[in-house]
């Protein structure tokens, strides 16, 4: 299923990886984790955000995909399943 992860950074603990050096391994890891399709990051309600969509194949996966947020970034951490336009149109033609 692709699901959308959005994790939103903790301003003191992002400060603190940012200058221990420590966000891009922390990012890098993420992103071999999780293998997205598509990662973008950028400010969202004032803080440090990232929007990655990525393929869960079970929700087990969950906890070692998302504890890295958690642990290292202090995050609010969400995660809801999404279509793209193919997938919309599958649904859709489902309703008749």
């Amino acid at each position: 299923m692709r699901v959308m992860l959005k994790a939103t950074l903790d301003t003191d603990k992002g400060n603190d990886a940012i200058r221990g050096g420590k966000m891009p391994q922390i990012m890098q890891e993420a992103l071999e984790k999780l293998k997205p399709e598509a990662a973008y990051y950028g400010p969202c309600g004032g803080r440090r955000t990232c929007f990655m969509v990525f393929d869960m194949q079970e929700s087990a996966q969950l906890p070692p995909l998302l504890e890295p947020f958690f642990n290292d970034l202090n995050a609010d951490v969400e995660v809801f399943p999404i279509m793209n336009g193919d997938d919309l149109q599958k649904g859709l033609s489902q309703l008749a």
